[in-house]
């Protein structure tokens, strides 16, 4: 009776140690897209991350006018300059673009159409100034070899 108690405990802990070691290597979609784009302390960084290639955001004119009302604690604000400035839970947001820091106004100039990425880390940043109290906006445009890999074979002179 001892040994097939044994056998039986040696048996389950194999299963569950299986278990474990095949959940550990699948990623989701979004875990797939944080590595082909994030690096550093981005990477590593909790947040909500947006697909930004399969969504559809040709319609809007600034990307933040798209995230809001897509991440809780978000809200936009629109300077008497034109100029909208990401709010997360009280204090204002720092922006990232392809992990440099840049102010509110670059969005303007940005095409929805070029970004491939946003993570929204809602708490303190280190990789921000200050910790990045207000949260961080992270926008990643499309690199080149992915834009390369859209293009029809038809398309290519």
């Amino acid at each position: 009776m001892k040994k097939i108690l044994l056998i039986a405990a040696l048996f389950t802990t194999t299963l569950a140690a299986m278990a474990q070691t095949q959940g550990r290597n699948y990623k989701s979609p979004k875990e797939i897209l944080n590595d082909r784009y994030a690096s550093g302390l981005f990477k590593n960084a909790e947040g909500t991350i947006f697909d930004i290639e399969n969504e559809n955001v040709q319609s809007y004119f600034n990307i933040l006018d798209w995230l809001q009302g897509r991440v809780a604690g978000l809200q936009i604000y629109v300077s008497r300059s034109g100029i909208r400035v990401p709010v997360i839970r009280g204090s204002v947001a720092t922006i990232f673009v392809d992990e440099m820091r840049m102010d509110a106004s670059f969005l303007n100039s940005l095409s929805v159409n070029d970004i491939g990425m946003i993570k929204v880390i809602k708490g303190p940043f280190a990789g921000a100034v200050g910790n990045g109290g207000g949260g961080t906006i992270a926008i990643y445009t499309i690199r080149g070899e992915d834009e390369e890999e859209e293009e029809s074979p038809s398309q290519i002179p």
